[in-house]
Formats: C-alpha cells, structure tokens, sequence
C-alpha cells in the first residue's frame, strides 16, 4: 500500500503524531438505520481515514486491538459494526448481502463526509469492500486492503460460519432452528477460525449478540444473503481497479482457501 505518513519539511526530522485518544463509540444514520461504529484520532478530518470492515461473525470489536497502532500513524480510523451487527440496527428482514451492507455503508461514509479513505475489509467484509471499490464508493476509495476474503463465486465457506452452510441457506432453515441449536454450531465452527484458540471472553464475544431468538435469525439472514452471483458480479472489476491494493491471507487458514488468495 502508499506510503500513509504525513508529509514533512525536506531535511527536518518527521514529528510524531499526537497520542490518539482511547477508541470512542460514535454512531451514524443511513437510509432507514443507524450504524454504530468505534473511532480514533476523529479530530484528524475524514479526509485519508482508515475504515475497517469485519467478517461473519463480528463487529468493530474484532479490531479493537489494532486500533492503536493504526491510530498511530495519525490518520482517523473508523471500525463499523455493519447492520445487524454490534451495536448497530439489527432488521429482520433486511438486505445483508454485500450489497446491501455496502449501499448502507455508502450513505454512512457520505455523511461522515469520509474522502480518499484506506478501506480494509476481513472475510465477508471484503466482499463489502470490493463493492465499495468498485460500485458504491469507487471515487472515495484511494487504497483497498482484503484480508483473507471471499471472492469471484466463493461467497461463503463451506462450514463458515455455520456447519454445511449450503443449507442454511435455505429460507426455511431460520425457522426450525432453536436459539440453542445456533449457538451449538457456532461453538463448533467458531474457534476453527483463530490460529492460536480463542479465550473464553473472546469467543463470547462472538456468540452472545447471537443468543436469542432475534439474534438467530438475525444471522441466519446474514448467512443466507452470502450469494455467489452477487460476489462473482464484481470479479473481474477488483482486478481493473487502479489505486494501490494490498491481498493479505493466512497461509493455514482453513475458512477460505490460500488457493483463492493466489487467484
């Protein structure tokens, strides 16, 4: 990717950024809901913000860890909880698929008044991302980062995050499943996705906003609009993008192929 530090005066030595502030919650409204999102370093200007957008399941509280170091480089970061997750709207029924999220994030970015940002999107939301990229949000999007994501008709892993998620894509599905049936699942299939193991906390933090009957369902529609064709749509268009872009994969990671990442 660019070089992101901030200019300096020829031969005088570069002066550091300010320390960033702790990550505050902000929320934002677009089309009929409201996004909730954490941000640093805001007093930065919209102009040149990082903007993080995390996989199935998650939140901004995916990226909590990283937001220092990235607010270090002394540019706003922004880490949305996208629609349906977080703290955000959770509509039942509502369009989650990456169009949907990223019509939704476009009419967000636009109100925060985001410009020639550096948009990351993991998993399913760099499939967002690319949307952005190319569709939605193509003249603000000065650098695009994927992080192990899905792409061309891999919309969905084969057991990610639900085991023999082809069919849980059927719509009938949501409604013989049980709270306590869904969140069996995730704990079968979540923990897969962390090289290392997940911590009790952590792995909480994956499955509570799901533990209800609401939140069943609400990431069952998640789930459900993961659809190849819409994915595969923009394909070839990622590929023609001319702005910097950096492709970064876990070499053991088994949710999406490293096969995908090379293609």
């Amino acid at each position: 990717m660019s070089d992101m530090s901030e200019p300096t005066t020829s031969g005088a030595a570069p002066t550091p950024p300010p320390p960033s502030r702790a990550a505050q919650r902000g929320s934002v409204r677009s089309i009929h809901y409201t996004l909730s999102y954490l941000a640093q370093n805001t007093e930065r200007g919209p102009r040149n913000a990082i903007v993080l957008l995390h996989d199935l399941p998650g939140g901004a509280f995916v990226w909590e860890r990283a937001l220092p170091a990235l607010a270090a480089t002394g540019h706003a970061v922004y880490a949305f909880d996208m629609l349906g997750y977080g703290k955000s709207d959770t509509p039942w029924p509502a369009d989650t698929s990456i169009w949907g999220h990223a019509d939704c994030l476009s009419y967000a970015f636009r109100t925060l008044g985001l410009t020639e940002i550096t948009l990351v999107g993991f998993g399913l939301g760099g499939g967002v991302a690319q949307t952005l990229a190319t569709r939605l949000y193509r003249d603000d999007v000065a650098r695009l980062a994927l992080i192990n994501t899905y792409a061309y008709e891999y919309a969905f892993a084969p057991h990610w995050p639900f085991p023999e998620m082809a069919k849980h894509q059927d719509p009938e599905m949501a409604h013989h499943m049980q709270a306590s049936e869904e969140q069996a699942e995730l704990r079968q299939t979540i923990p897969a996705g962390a090289a290392n193991g997940l911590s009790a906390d952590r792995l909480a933090a994956y499955l509570d906003e799901w533990n209800s009957d609401v939140g069943k369902n609400v990431i069952m529609q998640q789930a459900r609009n993961m659809t190849p064709l819409y994915q595969n749509s923009i394909a070839s268009d990622v590929t023609a993008l001319d702005r910097p872009m950096l492709v970064i994969w876990g070499e053991k990671d088994s949710v999406t192929p490293l096969a995908l990442g090379q293609r």
